[in-house]
C-alpha cells in the first residue's frame, strides 16, 4: 500500500530540503527523499553543498588561512610562532565533524517540521489519478505533488575519469590524505580557485589551467584583474588560453599535456590533478521517460520561469535546471515553489542572486557587470573605493581589492555591485538588499555607516558614483 503525500520532494539538498520544510509549514503533509550516504551508510541529508561542496570547502577554507596567517601574517601582529606545522588527518576530521553537524541538523528540522524522511534513491514509477506513485527502495509513496531537486555532478574530462585518488572531483579534493607537492587545477572557476587556495596555503605548488583566453570572464573585468594579481603575488600559477590534450596517469602521479596561449606544446607532471570544468544535471535513476518528464539536450529538466515541468504537478528546483547552480538559488526556487503550490506568488530574480567565491580575497557580486552594459549600450556611472584606504581593513591587516558599484546613468538606480577583498561575501547582502527595493546609489551613500567597517567601502562606491568619495 502506498503512502499518500501532498508533496513528495525527490532530493535533500539545499533546494530540497527546503522546499520540504516550506511546504510543511504551509500546511501541506511532505515526504523527502535522499539517497546521500555517511561514512557509516546513514542518511546524510543536504546533498553536494553539505557534503562535498560548500560546507566542506569552508571548512578547509578557514583551517587553510588559519595555517597561512600563522606562518605569514602573526608577526607583524607581535605573535611569535615556532615549529609551525599542520595536521591533515585533524583537518579533515574537523572538516567532516562539520559535515555531520549539517547532516543532522537537516535531520532535526525534518523532524520539528513533521517531514517524513526516506533514505534511498526516490524515482517516479507512473502517473494515476492526478498522483505520482514514487518508489524509494522497498517503500511506495503516492503525491499530489511532486518536486524534483536531484542536483548535479562534476563534469568529467574526457579519456580522464575521475578515480578520487589522482584526478579529483570537487569530492576527491576534498579528502586529500597529504599536501602534494604539486598539484593541478583544470578550470579556474570557483571549486578550481577554492581548493586550489586550500592546498596553496598548505604548501603545494598549484598550477591553474583554463581554456578561456581570460580570467574569470564572468566576473567585472576590473574585478577579476584586481583578483587575477592577487592570485599571482600569492603564488598561483594561473595559465589561461590552454588547449589541454592527453592526461596519463602513472605509479607517481599524471601528466598533463597542453598547449599554452602562445601555441608551444607543454606538459605538466603532478602528484594530483582536481578537474572543475562545470557541473551536469543528475537525473540518473528517476526515470523521467518513464513518465515523460521532458529533459533539454544538457540533460537538464526543463521548466518554466516559476519551476513548472512539462508534467502536471511536477515541479523542479537547483542545479537539475535551468540557471546558475548556486546552492542559494536552489534555495530560494524551493520556497517559491512551495508557495506556489499553496496559491501564493512565489518568484525568483536572477539579478538578484549572488555570486560568491571564497578565496582570499573573496570575490562577490551581484546584477550587471560593466561588460554586460556596454554590450547592450546602457548608459551608466561607475563608482569604486579601495579597501586600502579604509580603517578597518587597515587594522585588520588585508587591504587588497575594492567595491565598485554601477548605476543608471539616468535614474541612478544600482544595476550592480562588485567586489574583492576581505569579507566580500558578507558585504554583498547589503547590495542585494538595496537592489531588491530599486535603491540609487545615493541612497547608499546617504544612509549611516558603522565606522569603522569594511562596510563603509559600499557607501564610498555609492559617493564615487557621484565622484565625491570622502577618504580617497
Amino acid at each position: 500500500m502506498s503512502k499518500p503525500f501532498d508533496v513528495i520532494v525527490i532530493g535533500a539538498g539545499p533546494g530540497g530540503y527546503i522546499a520540504a520544510i516550506r511546504a510543511a509549514q504551509l500546511g501541506f503533509t511532505v515526504a523527502c527523499i535522499d539517497e546521500w550516504k555517511n561514512d557509516k551508510g546513514g542518511p546524510a541529508p543536504g546533498g553536494t553543498c553539505t557534503n562535498v561542496g560548500c560546507i566542506p570547502s569552508k571548512a578547509l577554507l578557514q583551517s587553510s588561512e588559519y595555517f597561512e596567517h600563522a606562518g605569514h601574517a602573526f608577526a607583524d601582529h607581535g605573535i611569535g610562532l615556532k615549529d609551525l606545522s599542520i595536521d591533515v588527518a585533524k583537518m579533515l576530521s574537523r572538516k567532516d565533524t562539520v559535515v555531520k553537524q549539517n547532516n543532522d541538523g537537516i535531520l532535526y528540522l525534518f523532524k520539528k517540521n513533521k517531514v517524513s524522511f526516506f533514505h534511498g534513491r526516490g524515482s517516479f514509477m507512473k502517473a494515476a489519478d492526478g498522483s505520482y506513485q514514487i518508489v524509494v527502495g522497498e517503500e511506495s509513496l503516492i503525491g499530489k505533488h511532486v518536486i524534483v531537486a536531484t542536483g548535479s555532478n562534476a563534469r568529467a574530462l574526457p579519456g580522464a575519469p575521475f578515480d578520487e585518488e589522482t584526478i579529483l572531483s570537487n569530492d576527491g579534493a576534498l579528502r586529500i590524505g597529504a599536501v602534494p607537492k604539486t598539484l593541478g587545477l583544470i578550470g579556474s572557476g570557483v571549486i578550481g580557485l577554492e581548493m586550489g587556495s586550500v592546498w596553496r596555503r598548505l604548501g603545494a605548488q598549484v598550477t591553474v589551467l583554463d581554456a578561456l583566453p581570460t580570467f574569470l570572464c564572468a566576473v567585472d573585468e576590473q574585478i577579476a584583474k584586481e583578483a587575477h594579481k592577487a592570485f599571482t603575488k600569492q603564488g598561483l600559477k594561473i595559465e589561461l588560453g590552454v588547449q589541454v590534450g592527453e592526461i596519463k596517469k602513472g605509479k607517481q602521479g599524471v601528466s598533463v599535456a597542453y598547449t599554452n596561449a602562445e601555441g608551444e606544446a607543454q606538459t605538466l607532471a603532478l602528484d594530483k590533478l582536481i578537474v572543475s570544468i562545470g557541473r551536469v544535471p543528475n537525473t540518473v535513476g528517476l526515470n523521467a521517460e518513464g513518465v515523460g518528464l521532458k529533459l533539454d539536450e544538457r540533460g537538464a529538466i526543463v521548466v518554466d520561469a516559476g519551476c513548472r515541468t512539462n508534467l502536471p504537478n511536477v515541479w523542479a528546483v537547483g542545479d537539475v535546471v535551468r540557471g546558475p547552480m548556486l546552492a542559494h538559488k536552489a534555495e530560494e526556487e524551493g520556497v517559491a515553489v512551495a508557495e506556489c503550490i499553496a496559491g501564493q506568488h512565489g518568484h525568483v530574480d536572477f539579478n538578484l542572486v549572488p555570486w560568491v567565491i571564497y578565496t582570499s580575497p573573496e570575490i562577490a557580486w551581484v546584477g550587471q557587470t560593466e561588460q554586460q552594459l556596454k554590450a547592450t549600450g546602457r548608459a551608466y556611472k561607475a563608482g569604486s573605493f579601495p579597501f586600502m584606504a579604509n580603517g578597518r581593513a587597515r587594522a585588520l591587516g588585508d587591504t587588497t581589492g575594492m567595491v565598485k558599484m554601477l548605476a543608471d546613468a539616468a535614474t541612478d538606480e544600482i544595476l550592480g555591485v562588485h567586489i574583492v577583498g576581505p569579507f566580500a561575501s558578507e558585504l554583498i547582502t547589503e547590495a542585494c538588499v538595496a537592489m531588491a527595493f530599486r535603491a540609487s546609489s545615493e541612497d547608499i551613500a546617504r544612509i549611516c555607516h558603522a565606522h569603522p567597517s569594511l562596510a563603509e567601502s559600499t557607501k564610498e562606491a555609492a559617493l564615487a558614483v557621484d565622484k565625491r568619495t570622502l577618504n580617497f
